[in-house]
């Protein structure tokens, strides 16, 4: 499998979301379109559980915006109990279309702001708080490589989030350093160790600077894992992939009932 990093593809048509650990069945799946508060109409993909939540989650994709395997990740956090929100980031350059391998997305990842991820990330919150009969729930984000980056973003962003999750993150300090000192939720932060895409000194100064805010930060990096290792097509990372279910799950557990 061919694998890209920050400013390139992370997946490829073919590749799926690990399974989580726990699974139960799916309610109400499939693509929606959501308005950010700037007008801005774009495509995501919804995926609940069937039984009652246990939280939300907000998934931010990497550079090629709403690709199928954030589709099937939305499924995957569904299985395990999370009201999730997949999200595009191209809606104000390139319309409602689909992002499969053929999608040109080098024409339009450079003209997504941070402003207008922190948008469609507050439509996506607030569809889960507005489907939601549990008034409580603790909505958290979750990201890949530029998404990475940006769901950590998000906890300085004014979302009322319970927690910011994200892989890879590329150049975290240029893509949330600005956001460190608005930062109110929890980060978890998780690295392959053969990552060429995200600098591991600068993966843990970031976490070091939003540490020094008083910001708790959980941060762990897999030896010998590559960019992109979440994906079960690479089998040999499977025990990676399971303990970043574990983490994620527990890191949910953990600050859903503070939130």
């Amino acid at each position: 499998m061919e694998v890209f990093y920050l400013g390139g593809m992370c997946h490829t048509d073919e590749s799926r979301a690990p399974e989580p650990p726990r699974r139960g069945p799916i309610g109400e799946h499939g693509p929606i379109e959501l308005l950010s508060a700037d007008e801005n109409r774009f495509r995501a993909y919804l995926a609940y559980p069937a039984a009652p939540a246990v939280g939300g989650f907000v998934i931010l994709p990497d550079v090629r915006g709403l690709h199928p395997y954030y589709e099937d990740l939305a499924v995957r956090f569904a299985e395990a109990g999370f009201r999730t929100i997949a999200i595009d980031y191209f809606g104000r350059t390139a319309g409602l279309g689909r992002r499969d391998d053929t999608f040109d997305w080098k024409s339009h990842f450079p003209k997504a702001s941070p402003e207008g991820v922190a948008s469609d990330v507050r439509a996506a919150v607030g569809r889960l708080r507005a489907d939601s009969i549990d008034s409580t729930l603790a909505i958290f984000t979750v990201g890949f490589c530029f998404g990475g980056a940006n769901s950590w973003r998000q906890s300085g962003e004014g979302h009322g989030l319970a927690g910011c999750v994200g892989f890879y993150g590329g150049h975290p300090i240029d893509r949330a350093g600005a956001a460190i000192p608005r930062m109110a939720a929890p980060l978890l932060m998780l690295l392959g160790g053969a990552d060429e895409g995200t600098p591991p000194a600068e993966f843990e100064e970031f976490a070091s600077l939003v540490r020094r805010r008083g910001i708790e930060v959980e941060s762990h990096t897999y030896a010998g894992a590559p960019h992109s290792y979440f994906d079960r097509s690479f089998a040999d990372y499977r025990d990676a992939c399971q303990d970043s279910w574990k983490r994620i799950l527990e890191f949910a557990e953990r600050h859903r009932s503070v939130a």
